[in-house]
């Protein structure tokens, strides 16, 4: 048989390349700031939240009931949710510590750039300099996170400017939102990813009365201002949604949605004036703890998929998953090489396709600091200094009931599972300090049904553990 012409050769090799492109989906991952579980409207858990967007985004795809952050707090998670490894291996447990080892790492957006996408950041990043974000693989930043100038190398439309410090021109969650949907429409005909990190409903409360009037009525002015920088978050998801709806790219655009950690409620959720420290006006509701704490009020968050055509639309999925699952997610649509121990988490779509019937992960682990947990099926293992708490979470996702004397076979094995997986991080170990007085006041309050002793506010715990 005669060989093919060098020019035909060519050829197949050009369409070949452009059908393994066009297979690729879109990515686009929404982080929400502080983010307690209970506050989108299709959790069902409080009936004074409003987020319909996000709510069709759940109903075209999946509420995952049992997501997790890698972290309480915001800057491991983050750099979690970008390398796709547990943070602690490449030395950022907690906010303050050296960034160097999330330097020295791959990000998500630099492997799907090395394959051809278009990569953009917008909003809250955390994890550095605002103008060395293109450092990380964003060719695109829009880093407004205030009201005050931010680093952007692209303007609200969508149009390249020199990187440096814009003034603002929107309020900042507006401006996320907008400047997102315009790099949709500039790259249509492309692969992107776009990291969308809102700053809502983090302090300072800052929500514009356009938001604000959107929840007339009694309620604590910090559960209204967090309702309503929710809403504005909202309305970007149904901007960037209808933004892919005209473009006709809804089937061909992944989406996650997902919570950096649980709110900070300070235990009494004061309704203090103004907008600065405290509380965010978010809620928990019905995890136990706060940020700060390994209890599910800490890491146990909004998380929802969607990808019509591809994920099966109105599912409720109970299996635990993790953040770290969305660069694993995204590399393999991708078609992206990697190699054992680049990335810690599973390609969700087989399972939640239902081609795979199983749970994605045997275990969950955590370190931060002086705290540790394990969950394994419905079981957890929650270690805080020198104290130690068994839940069933299946029947007591509340964390109301310490059954570690009734099940330390139970215990056992999980400690043995948290501690074999602790010595593969940077330091090894169960914990790498010891508990702060708040972090005590925490457990106090929350797992042991006690008023912290440094509390002087009257308080009163959920129940008697």
């Amino acid at each position: 048989m005669k060989s093919l012409p060098l020019q035909t050769v060519l050829l197949l090799l050009l369409l070949s390349a452009a059908a393994t492109a066009n297979d690729r989906p879109n990515i686009i991952v929404i982080y929400t700031d502080d983010h307690g579980y209970a506050d989108l409207s299709c959790q069902g858990v409080v009936d004074d939240v409003r987020t319909p967007n996000v709510d069709a985004l759940a109903n075209s795809g999946v509420l995952a009931r049992h997501g997790y952050s890698t972290a309480p707090q915001c800057i491991p998670s983050r750099a979690g949710l970008l390398v796709g490894k547990f943070q602690s291996k490449f030395g950022v447990e907690a906010n303050g510590q050296s960034l160097e080892g999330f330097d020295r790492e791959l990000t998500i957006a630099e492997r799907l750039q090395s394959a051809g996408y278009i990569t953009a950041q917008f909003g809250k990043w955390h994890l550095g300099a605002g103008p060395k974000i293109t450092d990380h693989g964003f060719k695109h930043v829009y880093n407004q996170n205030s009201g005050g100038p931010f680093a952007a190398n692209i303007g609200l439309d969508g149009k390249d400017r020199e990187m440096g410090m814009l003034p603002t021109k929107a309020y900042h969650i507006d401006g996320c939102s907008q400047a997102a949907a315009a790099i949709i429409d500039r790259y249509k005909d492309d692969p992107f990813f776009l990291y969308v990190a809102y700053r809502a409903p983090h302090v300072p409360l800052d929500a514009t009365k356009k938001y604000l009037d959107r929840f007339p009525g009694e309620m604590p002015e910090r559960r209204r201002q967090a309702l309503a920088m929710l809403s504005a978050v909202d309305d970007g998801v149904g901007l960037i949604t209808s933004t892919l709806a005209k473009h006709n790219l809804t089937e061909k655009t992944l989406i996650f949605y997902i919570g950096d950690n649980g709110a900070p409620l300070k235990i009494h959720k004061r309704d203090a004036p103004g907008g600065g420290p405290g509380w965010d006006g978010s809620l928990n509701d019905p995890l136990n703890g706060e940020k700060g704490m390994l209890a599910e009020g800490g890491m146990h968050v909004p998380f929802v998929i969607s990808w019509p055509g591809t994920i099966p639309a109105g599912q409720i999925y109970d299996h635990p998953i993790s953040a770290l699952d969305v660069a694993a997610t995204a590399a393999s649509l991708a078609k992206l090489d990697t190699k054992p121990g680049d990335l810690d988490g599973v390609n969700l779509i087989p399972f939640l396709s239902g081609e795979n019937k199983a749970a994605p992960h045997d275990a969950l682990m955590w370190r931060w600091i002086a705290q540790a947990a394990i969950r394994e099926g419905d079981w957890k293992l929650l270690r805080g200094g020198e104290r130690e708490y068994l839940y069933n979470l299946k029947s007591d996702i509340e964390e109301q009931h310490n059954v570690l004397r009734k099940y330390p076979e139970v215990a056992d094995r999980l400690r043995r599972k948290l501690t074999t997986w602790s010595e593969t991080l940077d330091p090894p170990g169960l914990a790498t300090g010891p508990m702060t007085p708040a972090w005590i006041d925490y457990y106090d309050f929350y797992l042991e049904g006690k008023t912290p002793n440094r509390v002087k506010s009257p308080a009163r715990a959920k129940a008697k553990r």
